[in-house]
């Protein structure tokens, strides 16, 4: 509970990641592609861009409800690429892993 997982699920088209606490089972904070806060921001961006973006929203999700430390889960993916932007934002908007 100290240090809740920060996981990431990549599709073709979308990268998703959500703040979970395995403790309880529960979802702390999401954030996606899909997200009506970045949608306006995406149009003629690279998948890389809006992985960083998506790392940044749930990198501002997570300070606001009092998360810093985080454990980083890339889901098996390799720390490359939109996995490795995605962390990039995460790690500027201010959580430590």
């Amino acid at each position: 509970s100290e240090r809740p997982r920060l996981n990431v699920y990549r599709s073709l088209n979308h990268i998703y990641a959500q703040l979970v606490n395995d403790e309880i089972g529960s979802t702390l904070v999401a954030a996606s592609t899909l997200d009506a806060e970045l949608k306006p921001q995406l149009e003629a961006k690279s998948k890389a861009e809006a992985a960083k973006l998506v790392g940044e929203l749930i990198g501002r999700r997570a300070v606001q409800k009092g998360v810093s430390k985080v454990v980083f889960d890339r889901g098996g993916y390799l720390y490359t690429g939109r996995v490795a932007a995605l962390a990039e934002g995460a790690r500027s908007a201010g959580l430590d892993f």
